[in-house]
């Protein structure tokens, strides 16, 4: 999948030491610009941290992510991860999501006249 926007934020670079050797993550909230934007939290492991370190707040980006929820204890988490970054193209900063469904492209589309056209007034309060 794929998401763009604006890097609102970037929060601190975590690091540490497992079985496995060392990792770090850093995680970036990112805004989309559609009618209502809304704010997306995407984690960036190992390498993809330095990638993202050249990377100014402020500026338009496309990530190419995964999401993924595991159940722990009978709660569900989510995670979104990145596995590409590059510069964000202003031209589709409005544009649905490629790999999104046609149900969520209808949603974002301008709702249909729904006014009745037999001149019939509408006596509801909302």
């Amino acid at each position: 999948m794929d998401i763009q926007g604006k890097l609102v934020m970037l929060l601190p670079l975590q690091s540490g030491t497992s079985a496995k050797g060392t990792w770090q993550k850093q995680d970036a909230i990112l805004e989309t610009a559609e009618q209502y934007p809304k704010k997306v939290c995407i984690s960036f492991w190992g390498d993809k941290a330095d990638e993202l370190k050249i990377v100014k707040e402020g500026a338009l980006i496309k990530v190419h992510i995964n999401i993924e929820s595991r159940e722990y204890n009978g709660k569900w988490y989510t995670d979104v991860r990145a596995w590409k970054v590059e510069p964000g193209d202003a031209s589709g900063a409005n544009a649905p999501a490629q790999n999104s469904s046609p149900i969520d492209r209808q949603h974002s589309e301008e709702p249909a006249d729904l006014s009745p056209s037999d001149g019939a007034v509408d006596d509801l309060p909302f």
